[in-house]
């Protein structure tokens, strides 16, 4: 049985549609990276008309795992400091990506504690960089599909409220609503603040 219970663990098949369509639908599932992760609550849309998107000038070394296949894993460094994790989605060569922003924590908690070194459980996955510490992803993820350990994605056994805000951390087509989260939730990695 799974960490989260009846969950059924999502295929790759799951994700191959756009970001915008995908992203509602992964809001309230469960993310794992070997058996530590929470649910899904705060993720934002990036595809490759956007010019805040990696994908925006093109494929290069850097940000080919955004450009497929759809299920995996796109992990880059955010300046030099934090890794950031995005769920690849659409069909291949198509680079639309679910970045990762926060998520409530529910397995692991106590490797979460340690590799953060906070206690405070709000602080431990709100925001991509947190989270990628928390769950201890980095660049060796990228690539990696989402239905081979040590990533499972398990759907969501309830549909969440879902609020769209402004998306944070990018200077280029900020004011598109494109920053989705569960709403009322304490771990989102920044308040609600609409356009």
């Amino acid at each position: 049985m799974s960490p989260a219970g009846s969950s059924v663990a999502l295929s790759r098949e799951f994700f191959t549609r756009s970001a915008h369509e995908l992203g509602p639908e992964l809001l309230g599932a469960t993310l794992l990276v070997n058996g530590v992760g929470g649910v899904l609550v705060e993720l934002e849309v990036y595809d490759q008309s956007d010019p805040a998107s990696h994908s925006y000038r093109g494929r290069t070394e850097r940000n080919a795992s955004m450009f497929g296949p759809p299920g995996h894993a796109y992990v880059y460094r955010s300046y030099g400091v934090h890794w950031c994790l995005n769920i690849v989605c659409s069909p291949e060569g198509e680079a639309s990506a679910l970045l990762v922003r926060a998520l409530e924590p529910m397995h692991g908690i106590e490797q979460m504690i340690e590799r953060r070194g906070v206690s405070d459980e709000r602080k431990l996955c709100s925001g991509p960089g947190k989270l990628c510490q928390a769950l201890a992803v980095s660049g060796e993820h990228d690539g990696l599909a989402f239905d081979v350990f040590p990533f499972q994605v398990l759907a969501r056994t309830r549909e969440p409220e879902i609020v769209r805000y402004e998306r944070v951390g990018i200077t280029r087509a900020r004011e598109r609503l494109w920053r989705l989260c569960v709403a009322g939730s304490p771990y989102l990695s920044r308040g609600p603040r609409r356009a």
